[in-house]
């Protein structure tokens, strides 16, 4: 009994571990700080920068001693004469059955140009998985403040979808009643039946899409897209925390910029190649340190103690000197000369750019801005408007046509309205961007 009971306990706990482990509660600044760490994208940015490591390693361990060992066995299946003993001592020389060679080789490079071009190489491809795993961040960054910020606006708009369905239905009750006492006609109850059809199927497409919009989300986190998700942060709130104008008057530090270092590495990249190519003209030299051990026998006794071995052992330098390559080296430099020369041109390029992006993001930011003021100040017109062509409508004075005019223009500014919200928020994640920006 005590035993079911346990695992009953344990078969809830974890359940309830599980269940735990699916519902997170996340503003917009811990939604930004968890994704940077468990996103797919900055995963993987973390993979390579590891595997950078590891090939610097690699690189570095070409110019550190090599040990080799290496064991020959032959089995002359077919002899073309009768095996040798020039000692005399009862052990083949030559022309064996069988025979064994075992050695041991500890080699060490003492100078090749290609081998410190290959170390100064490694250095920048670590370099440049580090500045991809900033550029991803950054990215990241952007991707879940679009993300968190479509939630919210789903939820928004279903907010006031449902507002406007409440006004409709309350409406349409109530013209439905002036018809039925003769007092209005058929076509007014039949317009407002038409506007709240549309309201209803918007409502519904605004539900899917908000089912849709945390799915969104959850991708950008790096979680399982049926994770419960719980926002903190209100998209009024956002909008207040992410209107500074200030930020327009930020000074744009173009070498902090991490397109530009990228641009930068890549350069550096081509330089190195553009060494390269230049050292493998250079001499290479190297030592090498041999030990051998050799065995013939008729039968197959190479484990056996009395198996005679013979020992010898070499020490050697090898110098290999380039001499002529049919211009081979030489077209080569050639062209790392001029994959050089197009990495200072794109370098160029990439400034120019960069500074042309952050005049577009502030332009775009301060627009965003203006928009969202503007729509603020025209959606409070326009209930205005609605709401006197409702009484307008309910005294007789006005027709039905005028009430959908009024609440089609309602319904636009709204969504204007929900909609600039959102644009405040992404273009200014889109400026600190371009400045190169990560706001904790």
């Amino acid at each position: 009994m005590r035993k079911y009971i346990y695992g009953v306990f344990v078969f809830f706990f974890t359940g309830y571990i599980t269940a735990q482990e699916k519902e997170m509660s996340l503003s917009m600044q811990e939604a930004i700080d968890y994704a940077i760490k468990n996103s797919y994208d900055n995963k993987v940015s973390l993979n390579d920068i590891e595997a950078a490591k590891k090939k610097k390693w690699e690189t570095t361990t070409i110019g550190l001693p090599q040990v080799n060992g290496k064991v020959d066995y032959q089995n002359n299946l077919k002899q073309l004469f009768d095996a040798v003993d020039f000692n005399n001592d009862g052990f083949p020389d030559f022309g064996a059955k069988h025979s064994v060679n075992a050695g041991v080789t500890l080699s060490q490079l003492i100078f090749d140009g290609s081998y410190l071009v290959g170390l100064q190489s490694a250095k920048t491809y670590l370099k440049i998985s580090e500045q991809a795993k900033e550029k991803t961040e950054l990215a990241t960054r952007e991707a879940v403040i679009n993300a968190y910020g479509n939630v919210l606006v789903t939820e928004k708009s279903i907010e006031i979808l449902e507002n406007n369905k409440k006004i409709l239905e309350k409406n349409l009750n109530e013209t439905q009643k002036t018809y039925d006492n003769g007092l209005t006609e058929l076509e007014n109850v039949e317009q407002l039946q038409i506007t709240l059809g549309n309201v209803e199927s918007n409502l519904r497409n605004a539900e899917r899409l908000k089912e849709i919009a945390y799915q969104m989300l959850n991708v950008s986190l790096g979680n399982s897209i049926e994770t419960k998700l719980t926002l903190t942060s209100t998209l009024d709130n956002l909008v207040i925390d992410n209107t500074d104008l200030s930020l327009l008057a930020t000074q744009f530090n173009i070498d902090n910029h991490i397109d530009f270092k990228i641009a930068q590495n890549d350069r550096e990249s081509k330089r190195l190649l553009m060494k390269l190519e230049k050292s493998k003209a250079l001499p290479t030299l190297s030592a090498f340190v041999n030990y051998n051990a050799v065995a013939n026998s008729n039968s197959f006794s190479f484990f056996e103690t009395s198996q005679k071995w013979v020992n010898t052992s070499v020490l050697g330098v090898t110098l290999n000197v380039p001499i002529f390559s049919s211009f081979g080296r030489s077209s080569r430099t050639a062209q790392a000369k001029i994959a050089l020369e197009n990495a200072d041109i794109r370098l160029e390029e990439a400034k120019q750019k960069l500074n042309l992006q952050v005049e577009r993001a502030k332009s775009e930011y301060q627009l965003g801005i203006e928009n969202y003021e503007t729509a603020k100040k025209n959606l409070a017109l326009a209930e205005r408007i609605e709401k006197k062509q409702q009484v307008k409508f309910f005294e007789g004075i006005s027709s039905s046509f005028d009430l959908l005019q009024a609440q089609n223009q309602l319904y636009t500014q709204q969504n204007n309205y929900v909609q600039s919200m959102l644009n405040v928020i992404a273009k200014k994640a889109q400026l600190e961007n371009a400045l190169n920006i990560l706001l904790k």
